[in-house]
């Protein structure tokens, strides 16, 4: 598949997260659900590591449980988990890599890189975790808008030198628009987050281009589902250090 589809799977994830973060708390953790199921399954595709299955159940099993843990955990610990979830995932897969053996291919990419996705496959939670903190969905919607702003200006087909720049001041930019015209939300912590959430997602999608050879479904939805949900975290910190 394409690099550009990337960016359309993000899109479509981000989507997704603001329906389910202003219908029930039950379609929210659903589409947390699902994203951590998407990054597990393609994550170690996009690497291009051995013991595929094996990777994918221990790097979706800990976001599903830091999901659930993020709907169902009474204020303000959404979090509290997630921490521990992490922790257990990656020590899962050192411990399946000695089992692998030594000599076998790829065992340090293997193990740092699924270590990687399992953060990333957590961090979903974060959207669960702002979409909740005191009632409010503000951070939510600034952080959603900007990454869809930067989502959008990595589809366009220039360099990296244009796009990366490009997509970090379009986002730094939505964000205080959008805190302005949609919240409260002051001008500072709302450009902050665009300007973090804009730096991630053209991360990633450098990523993308230096791994050159075309992409395969699972890592397509991997690579695009993989920083949306990082991003929900950030938003969610950010919004509890600055604003409250």
């Amino acid at each position: 598949m394409k690099s550009w589809s990337v960016g359309v799977i993000g899109l479509a994830g981000l989507a997704a997260i603001i329906a389910g973060a202003y219908s029930a708390p039950e379609v929210l953790l659903a589409v947390a659900v699902l994203t951590a199921v998407c990054v597990g399954i393609g994550w170690p595709h996009f690497l291009g590591i051995p013991a595929k299955k094996t990777l994918a159940i221990l790097i979706g099993l800990p976001g599903i449980g830091s999901a659930v843990a993020a709907t169902y955990l009474p204020a303000p610990g959404f979090l509290n988990w997630t921490p521990a979830l992490v922790a257990a995932g990656v020590m899962a897969i050192f411990v399946m890599q000695l089992i692998r053996g030594t000599g076998q291919a790829q065992r340090l990419e293997s193990t740092l890189g699924s270590s990687a996705g399992v953060l990333l496959s957590c961090l979903g939670a974060g959207w669960i975790a702002c979409s909740r903190f005191n009632g409010v969905k503000e951070m939510l919607l600034v952080a959603a808008i900007s990454a869809a702003i930067a989502l959008m200006a990595g589809l366009i087909r220039w360099p990296d030198r244009i796009v990366a720049p490009l997509g970090i001041v379009g986002a730094g930019l939505a964000g205080p628009l959008a805190g302005l015209v949609l919240s409260d939300i002051a001008v500072l912590p709302a450009a902050l987050v665009g300007i973090v959430v804009g730096a991630v997602l053209v991360s990633f999608r450098r990523l993308v281009i230096i791994r050159g050879a075309t992409l395969n479904l699972p890592a397509v939805l991997s690579m695009g589902l993989a920083p949306v949900s990082a991003v929900g975290s950030l938003a969610y910190f950010i919004d509890k250090l600055l604003l409250h």
